[in-house]
């Protein structure tokens, strides 16, 4: 009662999209248990702009940052607010939630029990069956299942110790599973007749459910945090904080709420409460891993994203989504709907970028400056195609801070060494890219590998990194990419920020070089992809040089998917190469020489990548990280695909937020942060070199 003085000031309320977040005058109203706000201090005399009830609420604070914070009333309405520090936002906090539950336990002193009522759900078989049926001994307690587990008596709690963490993790889980069970039999309830949604017994059942719940996870959380700052002495510095790999099926999470003994193997089935898990420290290893390409074998996986039915279907799920957005607004954010989702991540839509590697090994075949920069463009228009599967504008999975994918290529040597010492542009497309399917099993020939790894290294900016090299032809390319969305009204616009470095080591060259931009068009109607702007590639060393301008379909007439380019010697300014088409069909190019070549994009034949089948995977990897989802997309359950999903992005929430509270770095496992760039942590250019020092050493 010490506490319990009326507060005021002002917060920010966040309104919705459009509007976003406005100042407003807010009162705490003790006395009355309500929290009013006013449009400014000057209207404090008026009428309050809004009121909400405190009985019964929940006082959250925000997991986004430390200024946040959301009041939720019994009545289903809910404010989200900000102050304008930490200390300002505990101080509303606390006194929001001493309030609460005074007038919280007001209501249970003052109101008898529950008076026994008798209901249940009406049969949903028939339009005629009756909206009620009577059952004499069933009240609303009885009706949900919800029961009070008690020790037998005698029986002393024992202590916890730290390794019980995932035991009182999992058991957490069952509850969650009765409460969030509990929340949708209520909210499935009709608005009209003898017990509806709007009972006041049960929004109050609701709310305090909810309470019981956000204050049993708060106090886990604090568990966590104790355990960690105990091992945080012993632990080695840069030690990071890793998602566990806890125990709990899907199948038996959603049964009801009802009880269920989980088994104790930890090699079943990930589920969403798996995905949810926030780990304690140091239970995955960030150490680089070395990948055997013995272990991966040719990828089976053929998912086109050719369906519009899901998109047709859900139109109104995206007419209102964009009754909130605004022009020009960052999409990073939003939470975009997962039907719209392709069936892979977006690191490994970039090692589709390399799906013809026996081009990408020819680069370096050139017998010329000129002819290896030709070569390179040739390889960089090709990689386009592949890299977008299918012609629906359908979204990869956003990656999870720390997420990877490992794959590789196997080229027969005999299937590139054809293009050594040539003029690359005098064959025929079929000729250029030939991968018979005699070549399968040939494991006993010579060929190259390709061998790929990408890394999501930051979550905000979303940043990744990726890198592939060919040890036999002494090449390598690095890159990272941050992808900046925004939207545009009727289509989405993706940015991709960063720069990539092709190493030729043999030629002492290093190629520099951009991306285009994509865009997402026709959203509400057929949504496809469309390239647009200019990029360059760059080899100081030579002197030449590329310009590639991917131009988008003009408002009238005009082709789709167009490109034109050009290749240069910077000192002379000779134009050495020209090239037009589209990047996704037909391509043509024109040499100094008078030759020109044409490459139908559709007739290249596709290297099919080699990955570890998922049980060699890591928990990071992405097919494993992403396979709940993937298997729902694939089955067309877009509501469970969309609940997996929001579980892993709640652990990723809940792994940042341990991470700030405990001030634990995030270490990344395969990449280096290097000026404004992100660089593989073990590059060939430094093997390389360290082996070229050795045999100076040795002569």
């Amino acid at each position: 009662s010490d506490h319990m003085e009326n507060i005021y000031g002002y917060l920010m309320k966040y309104t919705n999209l459009v509007t976003g977040w406005q100042y407003r005058f807010f009162v705490l109203n003790n006395d009355a248990g309500l929290l009013e706000y006013f449009v400014n201090e000057q209207y404090r005399h008026l009428k309050p702009r809004g009121t909400l009830q405190l009985a019964g609420a929940v006082i959250s604070p925000s997991d986004e940052d430390s200024h946040t914070f959301t009041v939720n009333a019994a009545s289903g309405e809910q404010y989200k607010l900000r102050a304008t520090d930490a200390k300002e936002r505990q101080h509303w906090v606390s006194r929001l939630q001493i309030c609460t539950q005074h007038h919280t336990e007001a209501i249970g002193k003052n109101n008898p029990p529950l008076k026994s009522r008798s209901f249940s759900l009406a049969s949903q078989g028939s339009a005629n069956s009756p909206g009620v049926q009577r059952r004499p001994s069933q009240n609303a307690v009885s009706f949900f299942n919800v029961g009070h587990h008690r020790l037998p008596s005698g029986k002393r709690v024992p202590i916890m110790q730290p390794d019980h963490l995932v035991d009182v993790r999992e058991m957490m889980s069952q509850a969650e599973g009765q409460q969030r069970d509990l929340i949708r039999s209520i909210e499935c309830l009709p608005v009209s007749g003898h017990l509806t949604a709007l009972d006041q017994d049960l929004l109050m059942l609701k709310a305090t459910s909810m309470a019981t719940m956000n204050c049993l996870n708060d106090c886990f959380h604090i568990l966590q945090l104790q355990h960690a700052s105990q091992q945080k002495g012993s632990l080695p510095a840069g030690t990071t904080i890793n998602w566990l790999e806890p125990k709990i099926s899907l199948a038996n999470h959603f049964k009801n709420g009802a009880a269920q003994n989980f088994p104790a193997e930890i090699n079943k089935p990930a589920s969403v409460r798996e995905e949810q898990s926030v780990a304690e420290p140091c239970q995955l290893t960030r150490e680089p891993e070395e990948i055997n390409p013995e272990e991966e074998l040719e990828d089976i996986c053929d998912d086109k994203e050719d369906d519009l039915g899901a998109v047709e279907e859900q139109r109104s799920v995206i007419l209102h989504l964009l009754s909130q957005l605004k022009l020009g607004m960052d999409l990073t954010r939003v939470v975009l709907p997962t039907f719209i989702l392709e069936k892979r991540s977006l690191l490994e839509m970039y090692a589709d970028f390399m799906s013809h590697p026996d081009l990408f090994i020819a680069i370096t075949n050139g017998t010329t400056p000129e002819e290896r920069m030709i070569r390179f463009v040739e390889y960089y228009l090709t990689s386009f195609h592949e890299g977008r599967k299918g012609a629906i504008a359908k979204k990869p999975y956003n990656p999870i801070i720390g997420e990877t994918f490992h794959c590789s290529w196997r080229m027969p040597k005999s299937d590139v060494a054809a293009n050594a010492g040539s003029n690359f542009s005098a064959h025929s497309p079929s000729e250029q890219v030939t991968l018979s399917k005699e070549t399968e099993g040939r494991a006993e020939l010579d060929y190259y590998t390709v061998k790929f790894v990408a890394e999501q290294v930051s979550h905000h900016p979303p940043v990744s990194g990726f890198y592939a090299e060919c040890v036999e032809r002494k090449m390598c390319v690095n890159a990272h990419v941050w992808t900046k969305s925004k939207f545009l009204g009727m289509s989405i616009g993706v940015t991709m920020i960063g720069e990539g470095i092709l190493s030729l080591l043999e030629h002492g060259e290093e190629y520099t070089f951009s991306l285009p931009c994509a865009y997402a068009r026709s959203i509400l109607t057929v949504p496809w992809v469309e390239l647009g702007g200019k990029v360059n590639i760059n080899c100081v060393k030579t002197g030449y040089s590329a310009s590639i301008n991917f131009h988008t379909k003009p408002f009238y007439g005009g082709k789709l998917h167009r490109v034109t380019g050009e290749v240069k010697q910077n000192a002379t300014n000779t134009v050495v190469c020209r090239v037009q088409g589209e990047w996704n069909s037909v391509l043509e190019f024109t040499y100094s020489n008078g030759e020109t070549k044409y490459v139908d994009l559709t007739k290249l034949s596709v290297t099919r990548k080699r990955v570890r089948p998922l049980g060699k995977q890591g928990p990071f990897e992405s097919r494993r990280l992403w396979q709940h989802v993937t298997e729902s997309l694939r089955d067309g359950d877009i509501d469970k695909a969309t609940e997996h999903k929001r579980a892993l992005e709640e652990r990723q929430r809940n792994e940042e937020r341990l991470r700030a509270e405990t001030e634990t770095p995030w270490c990344t496992k395969y990449f280096l942060k290097e000026g404004d760039g992100w660089v593989y942590h073990k590059p060939l250019w430094k093997t390389v070199s360290a082996l070229q020092a050795q045999q100076t050493d040795t002569n």
